[in-house]
């Protein structure tokens, strides 16, 4: 804070007594990095709270129901305010608890009481991966629950009046994605209902996989692309009604009350879908191109998005390693210059409507084609290096789908979901429930085509802040010199990868993988997939599961029977094996992993790397490559670094949110 004060004062100062440009830049850039850090470190402490401890027993937790969250690989998902947890103090009691839930999940507003197991937010799945727990860090959530029993109703004093707000906009949400799920069926419905209030818990998985897979699945989450849709139509909508009104255009300017109004529309969409952070980012960009109208600027320009950014980062200065963030400002920035370069088209005079039509359908499709190529290949660096996936026909699929979500499913969809609680929706329900058919049918369709997926290891860390320079470098240079940022843009791609470890175990040591060829050989498919998956992704692996001959594989242990089956014996049981079992094991494979804690070793554990519960209580997951005789580890914590999220949990009862 106080080096962001002296260096604001030197800049100040250099500008006021005529100092160099060349030194007052300087000055400024170190005032905006000084600043940056003070920033960040005033939101970290602003959102500090009590985070979960990982209790040997399970707890009883009485608390509200503030939302339905998306579910999770083992079932629904409920978003609590504890009011009390037993074993904790109030003190130590989280703000915000992320709870799996048995069967159906309870309404917001509900209070409730959980029987289940406490956990800190889940660590990476591997070093370096994405860190869920400081996701939930910033979203103000202190753990997950996993419930062991049914969810019981209780009676608890009445909250403080900004939970009963939040609970009663979180009811009515909830309340209006079940009548559009009523109205147009759960498959239909699911994803009209996610599109407009952000609750998932309807989409079934083939259904996601194949947006996901067809490179369709930002349009399930409210982002940029829902806002300029809805701030758009309106915008246009109301501007073309002051227009067709002569008394009132002629007493008011049409643009800046249709700016109002699309003001009104952003602000609502943003409390009618929940407000997470990316429908936020899309809010406050809106925002600033409406009221750059309202005071006489140009809406779409660099300007304006550097002073979006800006306001950003700001508010949520952890935004910035969000992929939500980089993705959906480069996008951005990729159609500004675009938009800024592209030719204006010179009109017709007395030309047949024929020609005209065409005329205009081959410039519409032009530019469609153009304007997804240039955001596909701003985004392409940061999808690669997050996700480690690149849809193959996500140009095809997002140009198919384009005109039906910018033309009929989001604007019918809106005037829906207005009208619905009145009784007046079902007509333009329908009308978007049509146009969710045809998107899932072409995300479908693109997605069962030869090689729609191709999986692309993470490029080493220094790469993206390259692509990033390199994309920024193409879209603020005027001129042809702008492609000297081509190769810089390119590096996520380009990058050579390192090879990839030779063994991953998850935390815990409750699961492990090995790198066989180009293939991730699972040891136990189906337990802890999700983490197992997104390493193997990560790595560039296809994720396989290891034969079923040539192990012997117990309740509490698996174990190759030979040197070829695999490196690594497991013991996941939280009873330390006996001296026979761990002998055994040594005997059995050159890694031995335990998840309980080890405290003596037998004589054929010499020349074996033997990993235990103490040394995955302080690292986490780990990746191991061969070195000479030895191994070579790198876990997580050492990777994630001392964090006021950083706390293990138990790997049997954390969500990684897939």
């Amino acid at each position: 804070m106080v080096a962001a004060v002296l260096t604001g004062g030197a800049w100040l100062a250099g500008r006021r007594f005529g100092l160099a440009r060349r030194w007052t830049l300087l000055l400024l850039m170190l005032a905006c990095l000084c600043g940056g850090a003070a920033i960040a470190k005033l939101r970290t402490e602003a959102v500090s709270g009590p985070i979960a401890p990982a209790l040997a027993e399970p707890a009883v937790v009485e608390a509200w129901v503030m939302d339905v969250d998306s579910p999770g690989e083992r079932g629904a998902r409920i978003v609590v305010a504890p009011v009390r947890i037993r074993g904790l103090t109030p003190e130590a009691t989280p703000v915000r608890l992320r709870a799996t839930v048995r069967g159906e999940p309870p309404a917001p507003g509900e209070a409730v009481r959980l029987y289940g197991i406490l956990n800190p937010p889940p660590a990476p799945a591997s070093p370096g991966a994405y860190d869920f727990g400081r996701n939930a860090f910033f979203q103000g959530m202190g753990g997950t629950l996993f419930a062991l029993g049914e969810t019981r109703p209780t009676v608890l004093p009445e909250p403080p009046w900004r939970v009963r707000v939040a609970m009663k906009i979180n009811a009515a949400r909830y309340a209006l994605a079940q009548r559009i799920v009523a109205r147009l069926g759960e498959r239909t419905g699911g994803i009209a209902a996610a599109m407009t209030t952000g609750h998932e818990t309807w989409i079934e998985r083939e259904d996601l996989d194949a947006m996901r897979d067809s490179g369709l699945a930002h349009i399930l989450s409210i982002s940029g692309l829902h806002m300029a849709i809805v701030g758009g139509f309106v915008f246009f909508g109301v501007r073309l009604g002051v227009a067709a009104w002569p008394w009132l255009a002629l007493r008011v300017s049409g643009k800046k009350v249709a700016a109002v109004a699309g003001l009104i529309a952003v602000g609502t969409y943003l409390v009618v879908s929940g407000a997470p952070p990316p429908a936020e980012r899309a809010a406050i960009t809106a925002s600033i191109a409406f009221i750059a109208i309202l005071l006489d600027r140009q809406a779409v320009t660099m300007h304006a998005l550097a002073v979006a950014a800006f306001v950003v980062l700001l508010l949520q200065p952890e935004a910035i390693v969000t992929p939500g963030f980089q993705m959906s400002f480069a996008a951005t920035a990729a159609l500004v210059a675009l938009v800024e370069v592209w030719p204006r088209r010179i009109k017709e005079i007395s030309a047949p409507w024929p020609i005209v039509v065409t005329q205009r359908l081959g410039s519409w499709l032009l530019v469609a084609c153009t304007a997804s190529l240039a955001a596909g290949m701003a985004t392409g660096p940061f999808a690669m290096q997050h996700f480690n996936r690149t849809a193959i026909y996500g140009l095809v699929a997002n140009l198919g789908t384009a005109p039906i979500a910018d033309f009929i499913l989001m604007p019918a969809l809106a005037l829906g979901a207005a009208l619905e609680p009145l009784g007046l929706g079902a007509p333009f329900l329908w009308l978007a429930g049509k146009g969710v058919d045809l998107m899932l049918a072409i995300g479908h369709w693109t997605a069962g085509l030869p090689g729609a997926v191709q999986t692309i290891a993470s490029a080493p860390a220094a790469a993206l802040p390259i692509a990033f320079l390199g994309i920024l470098f193409m879209c603020l240079w005027r001129g042809r010199l702008r492609w000297l940022g081509l190769p810089l843009a390119a590096a996520v791609l380009i990058w050579p990868r390192p090879a990839a470890p030779h063994l991953w175990i998850g935390d815990g040591g409750t699961n492990a993988a090995w790198r066989q060829a180009e293939a991730a050989v699972v040891a136990r498919p189906g337990v802890r997939q999700f983490a197992a998956d997104l390493w193997s992704r990560r790595r560039g692996l296809e994720l396989t599961p290891r034969a079923e001959e040539g192990w012997t594989c117990k309740r509490s242990f698996c174990a190759p029977e030979a040197p070829e089956a695999g490196p690594v014996a497991l013991w996941w049981g939280k009873k330390a094996p006996s001296a026979e079992q761990l002998e055994a094991l040594c005997r059995s494979a050159e890694v031995v992993s335990s998840r309980a804690e080890l405290l003596s070793l037998p004589t054929s554990c010499s020349q074996r790397l033997v990993l235990d519960g103490v040394d995955y209580a302080r690292g986490g997951s780990v990746e191991l490559w061969r070195v000479g005789a030895g191994w070579k580890a790198v876990w997580a914590a050492d990777v994630r670094g001392q964090r006021p999220w950083t706390r293990q949990a138990d790997p049997d009862f954390s969500d990684s949110g897939g």
